[in-house]
């Protein structure tokens, strides 16, 4: 398919994909509300489907070719490669337009691990168990933390505090026979977006409460943003270079968010993963983000939908 680059919004077809089926439906319907206003908002010629698990509607869906598939969507099946593999397959150009293998390695949080230590980022001490063998013993000293393989939005996210004892049966797993563990990085929540191979800032989440779990990433008034984060500059410019290394490792395209934890009081800095289809709800920080450098949320996907009509 012959790319349009630059693009005239009035003139674009844009299918726009959200919903699905998964554990962060409904963090994908409220990214797919905000991508669909803005579209109408610019004048985009948009139509939007809230994809189920039907190969065949989205066949239908995308037939006649939309000159580009907007991806409001988030967690297994759809951010983890999958789709992106099948609009390969149909030559249909998407933004964000990190391709199926950069989707699939950052959705498998142990694998990017190890190539964000290949890349010479800091990561948290831990491995993968399976979750049976960790029910009645502890698998490293407390405390740790205990996350499935490849969910986003800290779903499935817990911290087993010092002197706890083993989870035994008191957390309901429905997240597959893995589990990954990893040693608890005390300090700051630290989040940094590259747009385009450009680090653009890092912000600090500060929960009122416990940590940025599922909860306190989604309501209102449960998070404070910090930006630009309130921490040394030779520490901030660290996570923007780590952010940067981060996103080139793992081959991303367009736009990605790192998580971090910083340690104050010893300096620790450990990535906790890439996002390569960032949430962009009203309480999201990457929107958060672009505004203090002053790019609009019309900008935004404007330019990342220029960046997926454009890109070889």
């Amino acid at each position: 398919m012959k790319k349009k680059c630059p693009h005239i919004p009035q003139e674009t077809h844009v299918a726009l994909l959200m919903g699905g089926w998964n554990s962060e439906r409904e963090v994908s319907l409220s990214t797919g509300k905000g991508f669909l206003e803005s579209l109408t908002r610019q004048g985009y010629q948009v139509k939007a489907l809230d994809l189920k698990r039907d190969v065949a509607e989205l066949v239908q869906f995308l037939t006649p070719r939309p000159d580009i598939v907007l991806l409001a969507l988030h967690g297994v099946y759809v951010e983890d490669g999958r789709l992106q593999g099948i609009l390969d397959i149909m030559d249909i150009p998407y933004a964000p337009s990190s391709g199926a293998l950069a989707s699939a390695l950052a959705t498998n949080k142990p694998i990017a691990k190890q190539l964000f230590v290949n890349a010479g980022i800091p990561c948290a001490k831990g491995g993968v168990f399976k979750w049976k063998d960790i029910q009645a013993t502890h698998p490293m000293h407390t405390p740790y933390v205990i996350k499935p393989i490849d969910e986003g939005s800290s779903v499935g996210v817990y911290i087993i505090e010092k002197g706890q004892s083993p989870i035994q049966n008191k957390i309901e797993w429905p997240f597959g026979e893995e589990v990954l563990v990893e040693e608890y990085i005390p300090g700051l929540e630290l989040s940094c977006a590259v747009l385009k191979d450009k680090p653009l800032a890092v912000i600090e989440l500060r929960a009122k409460s416990g940590f940025y779990d599922y909860k306190n990433k989604y309501t209102d008034n449960m998070t404070t943003h910090l930006i630009p984060a309130p921490i040394p500059k030779d520490v901030y410019d660290q996570i923007m270079d780590y952010s940067l290394r981060a996103h080139q490792a793992l081959g991303c395209k367009s736009i990605s968010r790192s998580d971090f934890r910083y340690n104050p009081e010893n300096g620790d800095i450990c990535i906790l993963e890439l996002n390569t289809l960032p949430g962009c709800t009203p309480l999201s920080i990457v929107p958060d983000i672009c505004r203090y450098k002053g790019i609009s949320f019309d900008e935004l996907i404007f330019t990342l939908i220029e960046d997926g009509l454009c890109r070889d």
